[in-house]
């Protein structure tokens, strides 16, 4: 029960500082849009960008830390701090030279790795050679990033959460601060945002520091690694991580590939859809998929495959029934919401308008990203690395395939819309695959509450769109009336979706509320 208590009160921790930094994204490109619109500068920015947060996914947050965090554990625990302390060096150590292979590779290359990912950009004088500057800029926050990384891992092996989750929001801040102040300093106001991912990471790190001084961690460099098994064993547990994120990234690094070939403003437009897109996924879709596989895990090493195949069914459910009303919600609030948040300055109409589009293609998609994340996990669970490697691989091909030929008559939004359907394909597969594991998938306890919460969320829409349809939103009229409609028109929409699953009694929905409160309740404890 303490175990539980602990998990409970660092996922609250962890949420409420995920949430902060979700919000302060948000504020950072609503800041970025009216600063710089959508267009030639921040194409070129975004796209820029792309590479440093591939790499980060590669070296960093993802992989890095759940190879490294399992075996640190183990030897924190089994042999203690000193036998721990060993590890954290070597790998430390190790992790630097990496990087500064990785970064000085990166600047003296920047130009061929650019011309590479944004290839159409060289269609437009000068658009080329601002996203190699402004990608030299922010390459060697790749390195900081990755050693935060590293000292995250550390940090929650020890149970400490809150600061290590927070670090991000210093990003987000720093990229905002930059934006506003320092843009004056340069004759191309964009490089005051590069400046601001690079002082972001130098940040993030420091502030580690004292925390790292009140747990007596004094990090040392240690080049005797090359026969450490601990290391050893962290680098084999990184490569299945690391081909899953790859695959992921260069799924994103195609879409803006492709999209560098459109008009003008195309990428920005599917970069400011997708991070509204990835809002709900941050809150609902990690959040249950975190929760789901340990409990697997466990259910699988007692060797309990039909409790495993119930939680699984209860996860998908729950997918179904917080994901629905959350697709139905950025279809009709997309408008509402990039008129109220970004219209204005350097954000116009025809952004506002191809933006809005842009997230309504993706919308859908969050349920099928939502299957995909549950399934993966059931396969994690189940010591199988492999076989969602294969299913992204094929899921990238068919998004190239898809968005080749759509992108020809819809642009941008064929992009968008091939996507969500390798989305789809990613989905139906992997639970196609999972079927032939652990049994049928399909049953009376997952359609039932699909049959409740689809009328549930008719209504809510009904109500919403009445509500959002008393304002015409192509205009910047007054922000705190339109601010007001929009808020009454989410508040409405989630106070009728609410009590429509309760009338109807969808009971996944009553037990997920009550999963809730148990969780406040162990925190509290």
């Amino acid at each position: 029960m303490f175990g539980r208590r602990k998990i409970a009160a660092a996922t609250l921790v962890m949420a409420f500082a995920t949430s902060l930094s979700r919000v302060a994204g948000l504020v950072r490109d609503v800041v970025v849009a009216r600063l710089f619109g959508a267009g030639f500068v921040t194409d070129a920015f975004f796209m820029a960008f792309t590479i440093p947060n591939l790499l980060r996914r590669f070296f960093g947050e993802g992989s890095l830390t759940a190879a490294f965090v399992p075996t640190f554990s183990e030897v924190f625990h089994r042999r203690g701090e000193e036998e721990a302390q060993r590890l954290a060096n070597r790998c430390i150590t190790l992790l630097l030279l990496v990087m500064l292979l990785v970064v000085s590779v990166g600047v003296v290359c920047s130009p061929w790795i650019v011309q590479g990912i944004g290839y159409g950009f060289g269609e437009v004088a000068g658009k080329l050679r601002l996203t190699d500057q402004l990608n030299r800029v922010m390459f060697p926050y790749i390195g900081l990033v990755s050693i935060l990384a590293l000292l995250t891992g550390i940090l929650n092996v020890r149970g400490h959460f809150f600061l290590p989750s927070l670090s991000p929001l210093f990003l987000n801040l720093s990229m905002i601060l930059s934006a506003l102040t320092l843009g004056t300093l340069f004759d191309q106001p964009i490089f005051a945002l590069a400046i601001g991912v690079l002082l972001g990471g130098v940040v993030q790190l420091l502030l580690q520091v004292p925390v790292l001084f009140r747990y007596r961690i004094r990090l040392r460099l240690d080049f005797s690694f090359r026969h450490d098994e601990n290391l050893h064993r962290v680098m084999t547990l990184m490569l299945p991580g690391i081909a899953g994120v790859a695959i992921y990234q260069i799924n994103v690094i195609v879409t803006r590939l492709l999209a560098s070939f459109l008009p003008e403003g195309s990428v920005s437009y599917l970069y400011y859809g997708q991070r509204l897109f990835e809002f709900p996924q941050g809150i609902f879709i990690v959040s249950l998929a975190q929760a789901a596989l340990p409990l697997m895990s466990q259910q699988v090493a007692e060797d309990d495959i039909d409790g495993m195949r119930q939680s699984l069914r209860f996860a998908l459910s729950l997918i179904t029934i917080f994901t629905l009303p959350a697709i139905v919600g950025l279809m009709l609030c997309a408008t509402p919401i990039y008129s109220l948040f970004f219209l204005g300055g350097e954000f116009d109409q025809a952004a506002l308008q191809n933006t809005a589009m842009a997230l309504i293609c993706y919308a859908p998609g969050l349920l099928f990203v939502g299957y995909s994340r549950i399934a993966a996990q059931t396969f994690y669970a189940l010591k199988d690395t492999r076989t969602p490697v294969w299913v992204s691989l094929w899921t990238l091909l068919v998004n190239l395939v898809l968005g080749l030929v759509l992108m020809q008559s819809f642009q941008h939004l064929g992009l968008a819309v091939a996507l969500t359907l390798a989305s789809f394909f990613n989905a139906c597969l992997l639970l196609w695959l999972l079927r032939g594991r652990v049994g049928s998938l399909l049953s009376n306890s997952l359609w039932r509450p699909l049959l409740k919460v689809v009328p549930a969320c008719l209504l809510m829409a009904a109500v919403v769109h009445s509500i959002l349809a008393t304002t015409d939103w192509q205009q910047g009229s007054d922000i705190w009336l339109r601010g007001s409609v929009l808020f009454a028109a989410v508040a409405a929409g989630v106070i009728v979706f609410v009590a429509a699953c309760l009338l109807l009694r969808v009971d996944e929905f009553g037990r997920g509320l009550q999963l809730l409160k148990n969780r406040k309740a162990a925190s509290k404890s």
